[in-house]
Formats: structure tokens, C-alpha cells, sequence
């Protein structure tokens, strides 16, 4: 029973994206929910100790050696100044393939795939100049959940993490 429930789903989905909708990986940071785009999301690994990298940021980790490739980590919650910096069992690097460029990001943990149509994604909030919205693509809302949809290419491509270019090189 659960197979046919899963082949609705998945029927469903391919519907809902047929009719522009679109996919993400959830993730939580803290006590929130985000997401990114799941075309942009190569693997999801556990956290693993990282190599320092000096005069880097606070945000940048490290890096590692994935498969001979060398990939910056990130760590979201200092990124975006949410939750504790903790490393357990829970946390996990979310490799992504972003500006043709492979990067991973630290967050608390990784909760599913989420189809979500035009109209259950709303504009992010103003909020002046206290909070800096503009990797903020949306917020879904599935239900009673409100999650914040990250656009990664534009927090990728901005100045701050330009370092990381910098701190790799």
C-alpha cells in the first residue's frame, strides 16, 4: 500500500512541477526551516573534522577533499547568526554545485524534499535595515510550516563570500 502512495506522490509531483512548480531540499538552522533549490544540491554527507584554512572568516570552516575536488564549507548558522555552533551526530554538509563552483554548507540537519507551487511561496517580508533579506527568495508554507526559501546563488555570489574565492585560492 505504501508503494501505490508513493507513486501517487510522485505522480503528484511530477504534475505539480509540470504546472511550475518547484523543488527543495528543507533543512533546518536553530529553531527555522530552509530550503534551497534542489537542482542546486549534489550529495548530503555527515559532518566531518575540516582543514582550516587561515585568515578565513568565521563562517568559512574549512575545506575538504571531496573525490579530489576542493570544497569550501560553510557554516550557515554562523552565516546567518542562528542557532549555536555545535557539531554531533545531527549535523550534516549539504554539498551543492552553485556558479559552477562546488561548495558545502554546515547546517543542523536535513529534513526532506518539498514540491511547492507559485502561489504557496510568498514574498519575504521588509524588515529596513535590521535584517538583511536578500538571499531570501520567499517563504513556502506547506501546512502549518513556514520555510525560508535561500536563493544560494545570489548568498554564493556575493561580496562577503567572494572571500572564500580569497581563503581557497
Amino acid at each position: 500500500m505504501s508503494t501505490m502512495l508513493e507513486t501517487d506522490r510522485s505522480v503528484t509531483d511530477a504534475t505539480a512541477i509540470a504546472a511550475g512548480a518547484s523543488q527543495y531540499l528543507t533543512f533546518t538552522l536553530g529553531s527555522a526551516e530552509y530550503a534551497v533549490d534542489i537542482l542546486k544540491v549534489q550529495e548530503i554527507r555527515g559532518y566531518d573534522s575540516v582543514t582550516a584554512i587561515a585568515n578565513a572568516p568565521a563562517f568559512i570552516k574549512g575545506v575538504i577533499n571531496l573525490r579530489g575536488v576542493i570544497v569550501p564549507i560553510v557554516d550557515m548558522r554562523i552565516k546567518f547568526q542562528v542557532g549555536e555552533e555545535r557539531y554531533d551526530q545531527f549535523t550534516v554538509v549539504i554539498i551543492l554545485n552553485v556558479l559552477r563552483r562546488v561548495v558545502g554548507i554546515v547546517v543542523d540537519g536535513v529534513s526532506d524534499v518539498i514540491t511547492l507551487p507559485p502561489e504557496q511561496v510568498k514574498e519575504s517580508p521588509e524588515f529596513g535595515a535590521a535584517l538583511d533579506t536578500k538571499y531570501i527568495m520567499g517563504l513556502g508554507t506547506i501546512d502549518q510550516r513556514m520555510i525560508i526559501l535561500v536563493d544560494i546563488e545570489r548568498l554564493m555570489s556575493s561580496r562577503d563570500m567572494e572571500l572564500m574565492e580569497e581563503a581557497t585560492a
